[in-house]
């Protein structure tokens, strides 16, 4: 697939000169970039995507976790320690 991309020339000229520099093309930087973003953009909506379905469990199941509860657990695991899960429960 063919894609032609207008691209102001201040623009153009930061690309060729960070492409020269680390020795590749500007079309291979430009594309690099453009992957680079495509895998930031998909993680980003994988990553809502759980949130959601993880959201709709806890609405409907009722239980969860306390957020003081799992930064606790997380400065733990942090400092390197030994430290059991938090469990999720019902929360009123």
């Amino acid at each position: 697939m063919a894609v032609s991309l207008r691209i102001p020339e201040k623009i153009k000229r930061r690309v060729e000169k960070l492409a020269r520099a680390r020795d590749t093309t500007a079309h291979a930087f430009m594309v690099g970039a453009i992957e680079e973003r495509l895998q930031a953009e998909e993680t980003r909506a994988a990553y809502h995507a759980e949130a959601t379905t993880r959201l709709a469990r806890m609405k409907k199941t009722g239980k969860g976790i306390p957020a003081d509860e799992v930064f606790d657990y997380l400065r733990e695991r942090v400092q390197g320690k030994s430290v059991a899960r938090p469990k999720a429960r019902k929360i009123a």
